[in-house]
């Protein structure tokens, strides 16, 4: 008795295995290679720069400008320990710190009176303060100066906490405002029933399910307080009190003579502490930015 012959598949795993593959590294792939390599090249021109010679920087006849021969840690050196950027870093971490948690502990009031007291009014005065947020600093910085020569803090570190935090608070509280909006409303209830406190739901029921949007409000703050430059530039004028946005442009370029080396240890120095402020909180960050405390 003969075998009955088997159907004819047409077997086109192999081709859709090709496609999916092809499509896989069109539209994911290379578009995540383009956006690293527009994300880190930055990054790592500022660092072979930063170690390059100074023969080396201009002359690109003999020299790739993409590369290092001979490294040296002279810029390093010479930025460390014959400028005044030491006193930079700290300043700035100084100002960055106290105007992050001025703006923090102002906007969780904020937030939490416009999403949970419900006062008449209150979404129009969430929208005033993102509104506030919009405003240009290089409009602010004049009357804002007025009023610090008038109080007397020109010149100081005080300066920079007491003013920052003016575009900080409107961007904090925005911010605060959406996650508190996803946090259940029936918690704070249950807490009312039991008799808490306004006081002591904010502290024992609120705040501690709101630590991711803290931390990505903090981590927000602080890098915009970090990176600020016209009002350290307006407010501040002696050397030994600026931040490294400022101390680096103004005492690293003299006329037209530009410390290249120097120019870009400093802008990789200072941009080592944001980055690590990312990397140990990125887990509250991308869940602050996913969503809050699920029904």
């Amino acid at each position: 008795m003969n075998a009955t012959p088997k159907p004819v598949e047409d077997n086109v795993e192999g081709v859709d295995q090709f496609e999916t593959r092809a499509r896989r590294i069109f539209v994911v792939y290379l578009p995540l290679a383009c956006f690293i390599f527009v994300l880190l090249f930055p990054f790592y021109w500022m660092a072979i720069t930063a170690v390059k010679p100074n023969y080396q920087l201009t002359d690109y006849d003999n020299y790739s400008p993409f590369w290092v021969v001979g490294a040296t840690l002279e810029h390093i050196k010479y930025l460390l320990f014959e400028t005044s950027y030491p006193g930079w870093l700290w300043n700035t971490m100084i100002v960055a710190t106290a105007s992050t948690f001025i703006s923090l502990a102002a906007s969780v009031f904020a937030a939490y009176a416009i999403e949970r007291l419900r006062f008449t009014g209150a979404r129009i005065t969430g929208l005033l303060i993102f509104l506030a947020y919009l405003v240009p600093p290089s409009i602010l910085f004049i009357p804002l100066a007025f009023i610090v020569f008038q109080v007397g803090i020109f010149d100081s570190k005080l300066a920079l906490i007491l003013t920052y935090p003016t575009f900080l608070i409107p961007f904090c509280t925005w911010l605060l405002m959406g996650y508190f909006r996803s946090i259940p409303f029936e918690l704070e209830e249950s807490a009312l029933v039991d008799g808490a406190t306004r006081w002591q739901i904010l502290t024992k029921v609120v705040l501690p399910l709101a630590v991711p949007g803290l931390i990505s409000a903090g981590i927000f703050a602080f890098t915009l307080s970090w990176n600020e430059f016209i009002y350290a530039l307006t407010f501040i004028s002696s050397s030994e009190n600026k931040t490294i946005p400022v101390g680096v442009l103004t005492e690293l370029v003299r006329g037209d003579i530009y410390e290249w080396g120097a120019l870009m240890s400093g802008a990789l120095l200072g941009s080592l502490p944001v980055v690590i402020l990312y990397s140990f909180f990125v887990d509250y960050y991308v869940s602050s930015m996913t969503g809050a405390v699920k029904e």
